[in-house]
């Protein structure tokens, strides 16, 4: 009986386990579509692009025309590159930065209003951004920022925004304080402490919100269509949008437009693809732990 029972909760497994993977290459399917086409598209000649039954192996692949998205005149994706990777990387150190300190406070310091002020941070996560866009655009254009790359680097040195506070945080809180202790017993600060002992443990946390804040600001379209003005300041997301619609013939420029697109999102796939491990790892121990 207790056999016939084993054989049947063992077939009820397989059988589940099964159709979930069944119902996820499904999905995978039809997530990769839009992908397929684009990829498809930036290999095709001008003319395959809008044909009824669509082509999806393009006959020939038209490898030029990655280069000649890339040369375009009107958009000088190498002085974008140049900008986004500045504005990325410098916003990626701050945020990192900061955002690591506040939640070394929130976690493992013990002062008066902490838990409070830590509610308070959580609940700017629900204030629209859209809410304080006008606010801050005053702000930077009195000190004169705008139409330059210090909106987009320099505010990430201030707390880094509440998502980064929190993932922080909840991985700092699983560090046993005991830790601590024993630091301060060997003499060391707590500034050591922060340095020495959190922030070499918090190595997967650290990867996560690199990968989040990378994402963010690498496919950042509002904040530099605000605050840049000069062609010479764009980014690639503004990149993007010239080619589309660029003298008013953005339908016929898609191949140049998925091609550029491809090339934008390269380093995005290789930065997952590359980290992937690290990012599982710190979403599901920052979650479910603290």
């Amino acid at each position: 009986m207790s056999g016939s029972l084993f054989a049947s909760k063992k077939l009820t497994t397989g059988l589940t386990r099964t159709f979930t993977y069944i119902a996820l290459v499904i999905g995978a399917f039809f997530l990769m579509i839009p992908f397929v086409w684009m990829v498809s598209t930036a290999l095709k000649e001008p003319g395959d692009v809008l044909k009824f039954p669509p082509e999806w192996i393009p006959d020939p692949f038209v490898w030029t025309n990655f280069r000649e998205a890339v040369t375009l005149p009107y958009a000088p994706m190498l002085v974008f590159l140049k900008n986004t990777v500045i504005i990325t990387f410098v916003s990626m150190f701050g945020q990192l930065l900061s955002a690591s300190m506040v939640a070394f406070s929130f976690a493992r310091l013990r002062w008066w209003g902490r838990d409070v002020l830590f509610m308070i941070v959580l609940a700017t996560m629900m204030l629209p951004s859209q809410v304080t866009m006008i606010p801050v655009f005053i702000l930077f254009k009195e000190l004169g920022w705008v139409d330059s790359l210090l909106p987009l680097t320099v505010p990430a040195f201030f707390g880094g925004g509440a998502f980064t506070i929190f993932l922080f945080r909840q991985f700092m809180m699983t560090v046993p304080l005991e830790m601590d202790d024993a630091a301060k017993i060997d003499g060391c600060s707590t500034a050591g402490i922060y340095s020495r002992i959190i922030i070499p443990l918090s190595r997967p946390v650290l990867i996560t919100a690199a990968i989040f804040s990378f994402l963010g600001h690498w496919n950042d379209f509002m904040g530099p269509l605000i605050y840049l003005n000069s062609t010479k300041n764009y980014t690639l997301s503004l990149g993007l949008r010239i080619i589309q619609g660029y003298g008013g013939y953005g339908v016929q420029r898609w191949h140049l437009l998925m091609a550029a697109s491809l090339l934008v999102m390269l380093p995005v796939l290789l930065l997952f693809f590359a980290a992937q491990r690290y990012f599982i790892q710190g979403v599901v121990i920052s979650g479910v732990k603290g």
